[in-house]
């Protein structure tokens, strides 16, 4: 069982859709005893997601109306086999404070071709949030594979080596 964490600024907006998603597909494929999660570089704890996110998700058949920020920190990045971030910028902010784990910290766009930031739509209208959701799930599907095989990759080095290095 591998353990995928997904990052983005405040853990209300991109990383709960991430999550949701990552998570559906992930049951698609049978791998039902797989664990996701989300926090942010900046989240205040306890805020549930943005209402939009919650309403474009539900239009997927997806529930995220449960889900409660939280603020990434090691023993969440430890925890996580892969960890899956939004932005740039989040990817090289963790992989400097966090040097020792930075083999396990990836872009979700680098999933499927080259890395870049997904737009956070905090704050904007609706079409913002459905454009987002549309770019992560187009993002997740196309990972797919990848993020399987890397996830699994740490997970079963975590598991005979105490290590995911």
């Amino acid at each position: 069982m591998a353990n995928i964490l997904v990052v983005c600024t405040a853990n209300i907006c991109r990383s709960p859709v991430g999550e949701s998603v990552i998570r559906d597909r992930l049951h698609l494929q049978g791998l039902n005893d797989w664990k996701v999660a989300s926090a942010g570089t900046w989240a205040t704890s306890g805020q549930s997601a943005s209402d939009y996110s919650i309403e474009v998700l539900a239009e997927q058949g997806l529930d995220i109306t449960n889900h409660r920020s939280q603020l990434v920190n090691r023993n969440l990045l430890e925890w996580a086999d892969l960890i899956l971030c939004l932005e740039l910028g989040h990817m090289e902010a963790l992989r400097t404070e966090f040097p020792d784990l930075a083999n396990k910290i990836y872009t979700l766009s680098e999933m499927s071709g080259p890395g870049y930031s997904v737009y956070d739509p905090y704050g904007e209208p609706r079409p913002a949030y459905e454009a987002m959701v549309t770019e992560v799930t187009k993002l997740v599907e196309n990972g797919l594979n990848r993020i399987v095989a890397l996830a699994q990759n740490k997970e079963e080095k975590r598991r005979n080596t105490g290590s995911g290095d």
